[in-house]
């Protein structure tokens, strides 16, 4: 039987002749004359300004990888998703060919709202700071760039790209084209996991079996989101714990987050001057030097240099826990309100500089601790043929139950506290640092 969408240029060209682009590792994108209208656009080559991972490079020093690239490797991950779910009869009943074309679209375009470390600063949950997809409906609007060229040349309302990236409509086609973009087995994910991988010098997130996990696709049985068949079982539960350890090792690793902790303490300071519209805009380039500028002769300008000066200088760790380990205290301050830790901060920092007789300086002291919004849960059916049940993965896998529920926030995503780096011996050895922590945090 013809594959449903076989008709679409970028899916004809996936196994054929035509215009590529290559990206790591080995990846032919096909690259036909719309996908290039989009990709030259200055909204979109603003991406390739912004790095994946910001201050992870700091210790990674490989991954200096863009957004651009990424979004590349999720539009190739769209093509192999509609190659395999076009065989599914519940598939080519819900998404037309027209839908397929917005997946595809939406997939190069799912980052186009992403500001230079945009992740900290979201994480911060101020009120005044836009999501970044939906920041990403002014680059989509009708009289950008982008938005002509979808229009013109993909015959595609850009209204109905930003319908799949932030949710407006609840049609049962939209909602399975959501899934396929952000979901427990999405595209987002199977790039960023081996891409993050291959440029931070770690084989963590290359360790499932990718072509076996795509292969593996089905409809789910409420037809609004993705399954896996039984041969998928394995290469699902790889990626469990693929995705467990890239948070553990790289994403939240201590000195990543020491840094970004530095960089959010700073923009916490700093925001109110900066005209955000126009900042969002920027490369990373110039947002470094616009907060570096803006730091000085503030209490952040150490913070800001630290992480963006000629030396690199973090802070270090003295605490750290998990919820297992002092689930009281960390439940006292995993999600709380930013506002609400600069204020625990400050309070510890007096309460350990009477208590050493030294005065800490207002930013020698950082907190970090999880955010209010919790990852994606890993949350997918597994389809067997031969009884034709659809079981949750968590049901039939251990290694899952224990890792891709909400616990996975607890347990990669460790509350720690960093000081300015002549601190430490002071610090790290005191007794009584973590019940000082409390007091802290307890007072109001």
């Amino acid at each position: 039987m013809r594959h449903p969408y076989l008709d679409i240029p970028e899916l004809a060209g996936l196994h054929g002749s035509g215009p590529l682009v290559r990206i790591p590792m080995q990846q032919d994108v096909p690259f036909t004359d719309r996908v290039r209208a989009l990709v030259d656009t200055t909204e979109f080559q603003r991406l390739g300004h912004i790095s994946q991972l910001g201050l992870s490079s700091l210790v990674y020093p490989g991954a200096t990888h863009t957004r651009f690239e990424h979004s590349l490797g999720v539009f190739q991950n769209a093509l192999e998703y509609l190659w395999q779910l076009g065989r599914d009869e519940r598939f080519q009943a819900i998404v037309t060919p027209r839908h397929a074309e917005m997946l595809l679209a939406a997939a190069l375009l799912h980052d186009l709202g992403h500001w230079p470390f945009c992740h900290p600063i979201e994480d911060l949950d101020l009120p005044d700071i836009p999501h970044h997809e939906h920041f990403a409906a002014q680059f989509l609007s009708r009289d950008r760039e982008i938005g002509q060229v979808l229009l013109n040349q993909w015959k595609i309302e850009p209204e109905e790209v930003l319908d799949l990236l932030v949710k407006k409509t609840d049609e049962p086609a939209l909602n399975l084209l959501r899934s396929i973009l952000s979901g427990p087995v999405d595209i987002d994910k199977m790039d960023y996991l081996e891409r993050d991988s291959l440029h931070a010098g770690v084989p963590y997130g290359r360790n499932f079996d990718r072509q076996r996990l795509i292969r593996s696709l089905v409809v789910n049985q409420a037809g609004d989101g993705l399954a896996i068949s039984a041969k998928g079982r394995t290469a699902a539960e790889l990626m469990v714990f693929a995705r467990y350890v890239m948070f553990s090792e790289v994403y939240w690793h201590h000195a990543v987050r020491s840094a970004t902790c530095m960089f959010s303490r700073s923009f916490y300071e700093l925001r109110h001057q900066l005209d955000l519209a126009a900042f969002f805009e920027k490369s990373e380039w110039e947002v470094t030097q616009e907060l570096r500028s803006k730091a000085k002769g503030t209490i952040v300008a150490p913070l800001m240099e630290g992480v963006f000066g000629p030396r690199r200088q973090l802070h270090k760790r003295v605490l750290e826990f998990s919820e297992h380990q002092s689930p009281e205290l960390y439940r006292m301050l995993a999600g709380r309100p930013y506002e609400e830790l600069v204020q625990v901060m400050e309070r510890l920092t007096d309460r350990l500089s009477a208590k050493t007789g030294q005065a800490l300086g207002p930013t020698d002291l950082l907190l970090d601790a999880p955010p209010v919004h919790k990852e994606v849960e890993f949350r997918v059916t597994i389809w067997s043929p031969k009884t034709g049940t659809y079981q949750p993965l968590q049901e039939v896998s251990p290694v899952v139950d224990a890792l891709a529920r909400t616990q996975f926030d607890d347990f990669v995503k460790r509350v720690r506290l960093f000081v300015k780096a002549d601190w430490k011996p002071i610090l790290k050895n005191l007794a009584g640092l973590e019940e000082e922590l409390a007091a802290a945090s307890r007072a109001s």
